[in-house]
């Protein structure tokens, strides 16, 4: 396919119906984006107010290990099934719900083998030992985190973010608190509560997902397992495997090397500020399964000059929400990391660099979403030196802390110093690169996102004037209120105001 395809044939028709259904996926993922922050949070508040730092640090590690082992059994089916849904069927006339069982059937096998590692060498998952036996059980999070991936792709291959929003936005984050609660107080699993409450959560979001699949797609039909067909899918997916487990591996990555030279409570520290990092760092992710059908199906047609206006388009979009997030939240830092008691405010300033961090990365992330397609190995050898250079520079910065004898609030924040250097390297790399190949450009700032943070830091600093609760309570939704004010009145032109005024159901 060459660059010079796209000023073929008239797509304006399809460019139009492919920004609206972005634009409904956008307004679901920020309706979702409010309900997992009320879901999420309760989750952090009642596990270190009720369990502690340590035990919550101790729960961290094993969490990193179980996404990296969770993300390698997805075989790349976040981005890849699209792509193979795009193309159709294979030669004996497989149906759609056939090749998603296909890839469920994979995945499948290779969590039974990761389990069975864990299962055979704990230390790789516990490293500072267990807050109890019944933590074992984590490692069954592996498959139903890996199938979960691939239903919900499956669905936002048919533009049903709706189901992702219910699946990772309601169900998972609520069950996740509830139960983390109610487990506490029966006496014969109150110590293992944290990865009950974890694994439980994860299968009620694997239902949900199933449920919505099954009545979309239907049962396969004659399906049988293709030990051939497997093979070849396999081995086409590794690209993407590396590109999904390093993009979510440096967000781990900092959590993993800190757990090896702090204690477990400066990790239980970093955790919280990562976890509320986390649901506006969702926001942006979950932007992908919706822009993967979209970008495969130009890419089908050769419509190169539709691809870079999505990338810009949706690019503006998710750096000007997580923009406004990131200024609610670090303003009024100290109060938002107060909610998990005075041990966690030491880590307000990693805190406040892991929100901006998340802010330079978007570039990085909307451009992946177009390179795992058209450069492959190109980007994945681009991820491997980000990652590589992130572990060296949180290395590097928290030997420099250890040598200046700093505390492990400063561990955490070089920690955090190192992944925002990092993610800012790969959104510059991975956009200019993206520019080129598709000779257009890609960038997402735009002069209104200057205009609107302005006003929202007189805002943010008058709410720091009120006591705590009132900082939360008023002056974070102040915050966002005027920030998205202005971005609406300023940032936005007519269409997308005329894209995001109608109702979900309406955008189709």
């Amino acid at each position: 396919m060459s660059a010079t395809d796209n000023e073929t044939g008239d797509h304006t028709g399809g460019d139009k119906g492919d920004m609206a259904a972005l634009a409904k996926g956008g307004r679901t993922n920020t309706l979702g984006f409010i309900i997992r922050a009320l879901g999420g949070i309760p989750f952090l508040f009642i596990g270190y107010r009720l369990y502690g730092v340590d035990e919550m640090g101790r729960f961290a590690a094993a969490f990193v290990i179980i996404e990296v082992f969770a993300l390698i059994c997805a075989m790349g089916e976040k981005r890849g099934l699209a792509q193979r849904l795009t193309d159709g069927a294979d030669s004996e006339g497989t149906t759609p719900a056939n090749l998603v069982f296909d890839g469920m059937l994979a995945s499948l096998l290779f969590s039974l083998v990761a389990c069975a590692i864990l299962i055979a060498f704990p230390v790789i998952i516990f490293p500072s030992g267990m807050n109890s036996p019944l933590d074992m059980w984590m490692i069954a999070a592996i498959p139903a985190f890996a199938l979960t991936e691939i239903l919900l792709a499956a669905q936002a291959y048919k533009y049903d973010i709706a189901t992702t929003v219910r699946a990772r936005a309601i169900v998972e984050p609520w069950t996740k608190s509830i139960f983390v609660g109610l487990l506490f107080f029966i006496p014969a699993v109150s110590a293992g509560g944290l990865a009950l409450a974890y694994l439980i959560s994860l299968y009620a979001a694997l239902l949900t997902a199933l449920w919505s699949f099954l009545r979309t797609y239907g049962m396969p039909k004659a399906w049988r397992p293709r030990p051939r067909y497997l093979g070849k899918m396999t081995a086409r997916a590794l690209p993407l495997i590396g590109a999904d487990v390093i993009e979510r591996g440096t967000r781990l990555l900092d959590v993993f090397l800190l757990g090896q030279s702090a204690s477990a409570a400066a990790v239980g520290i970093y955790f919280f500020a990562k976890e509320v990092v986390s649901v506006p760092q969702k926001l942006k992710t979950s932007f992908e399964p919706i822009l993967s059908p979209v970008i495969t199906k130009n890419l089908k047609t050769g419509n190169f000059k539709a691809i870079a206006a999505q990338v810009r388009q949706v690019g503006f979009w998710i750096i000007a929400l997580q923009l406004g997030i990131a200024l609610a939240l670090a303003i009024p830092g100290e109060a938002v990391m107060g909610l998990g008691g005075p041990a966690i405010v030491g880590g307000t300033g990693a805190f406040a660099i892991l929100l901006a961090a998340e802010v330079v990365a978007s570039m990085a992330v909307v451009s992946e979403s177009v390179l795992v397609y058209i450069a492959r190995k190109r980007n994945l050898a681009i991820s491997v030196g980000i990652i590589t250079l992130q572990g060296a520079l949180t290395i590097g910065l928290i030997m420099l802390a250890e040598h200046w004898n700093l505390d492990e609030g400063f561990k955490a924040a070089f920690a955090a110093l190192a992944l925002f250097i990092a993610l800012g390297v790969s959104s510059l790399i991975k956009a200019r690169i993206l520019k080129t190949l598709l000779k257009a450009p890609v960038g997402n700032l735009r002069w209104p996102l200057v205009w609107a943070t302005g006003p929202a830091v007189v805002v943010g600093f008058l709410a720091t004037l009120l006591p705590e609760w009132a900082e939360l309570i008023f002056g974070i939704p102040a915050i966002l209120a005027v920030y998205l004010f202005v971005i609406w009145k300023r940032g936005f032109g007519e269409e997308e105001r005329g894209l995001f005024r109608k109702n979900i159901g309406g955008a189709d």
